[in-house]
């Protein structure tokens, strides 16, 4: 069974349900890649997501990834992608899959940029963030490609437009 905890800040405030936002996302992703069976797996399958600002994701991006900056999501997995496949099977009480953290200001200006209310690229990020727990990765071209692809499928089951379309002009 998968839970999906939230902790919003004050950026984040506003008459959106981000409980219900990021439980929809965090499933979708999961649903629609290789481990959708975690779903409904005996243990309680855990994911932290973290609606914050952009000054705690910069500290957070410093601190873990030497990039002084905010950006815009940021994934912990905490357990090991060779371990993932064996989480369905286990009635081991609880497991923390990971946290994924959003930066508010971040968000906020994307949003703007690519035309979406902040709503609709907040779920992308926690799709794309759930990929990163999942395993998936975009060091590289072709892991990019894969991890697109299944963020492609998984945001348009929940309505939402290609991010990674190139618009003809």
């Amino acid at each position: 069974m998968i839970e999906v905890a939230i902790s919003p800040e004050d950026g984040w405030s506003g008459t959106t349900d981000w409980q219900a936002l990021a439980d929809r996302a965090v499933r979708t992703a999961l649903r629609h890649s290789s481990y959708g069976e975690l779903i409904d797996a005996e243990a309680l399958i855990e994911v932290s997501v973290r609606f914050t600002d952009d000054d705690e994701v910069q500290g957070l991006n410093a601190s873990y990834r030497a990039k002084d900056r905010p950006t815009n999501v940021l994934s912990f997995p905490m357990v090991q992608p060779d371990l993932l496949p064996a989480l369905a099977n286990t009635d081991d009480g609880e497991v923390l899959l990971g946290d994924i953290v959003l930066a508010s200001g971040v968000c906020a200006r994307e949003a703007v940029e690519r035309g979406v209310p902040v709503e609709v690229h907040a779920s992308h990020l926690i799709v794309h963030g759930t990929l990163h727990l999942l395993g998936f990765d975009h060091v590289n071209e072709a892991a990019g490609d894969t991890m697109e692809a299944v963020e492609r499928v998984a945001l348009a089951a929940i309505g939402i437009d290609d991010p990674y379309a190139i618009a003809d002009d």
